[in-house]
């Protein structure tokens, strides 16, 4: 439920890499409201890079799919969710676990969810076969004195 001090946005885009930059500038200039240090703009950036590029490569499979991203402040924290509506993640543990990564032959890391783990202070994953994924994020901006 949003109170009338919560201000909100949402963007929708194709899941074509290209996108990822303007998701995550989109988002961080958003989130510079609650006037983040530079470390926490930095970590804002990555997380949207990261959940971005996951639906990109692991939620659709030779198609360009719809990506949404919300982000909402309340009181001092952003809240970001990236909406994919594609395979989904059949295992979310396994998924989460360092190194792990259901492309191998893409060559990536499987670091994405630890890296968000790490940056943001509250991680939520939702998954269903063949509908999608949401990954909410929240992140805590401490008031500067």
């Amino acid at each position: 439920m949003r109170s009338k001090m919560d201000n909100y946005m949402k963007l929708e885009i194709p899941g074509r890499s290209q996108n990822e930059s303007f998701a995550r500038v989109a988002v961080a200039a958003f989130a510079s409201q609650l006037d983040p240090t530079l470390e926490e703009l930095s970590d804002i950036k990555t997380v949207v890079s990261e959940a971005v590029t996951n639906a990109i490569i692991h939620g659709y499979v030779n198609e360009i799919g719809k990506i949404i991203i919300k982000a909402r402040l309340r009181e001092n924290n952003l809240v970001i969710e990236i909406i994919d509506f594609g395979i989904g993640i059949e295992d979310i543990e396994k998924a989460r676990e360092p190194l792990y990564t259901s492309k191998p032959e893409l060559e990536r890391s499987g670091m994405g969810f630890t890296i968000i783990d790490k940056f943001m202070d509250q991680v939520e994953i939702a998954s269903e076969s063949s509908k999608g994924t949401t990954v909410k994020m929240v992140k805590n901006i401490e008031k500067k004195k």
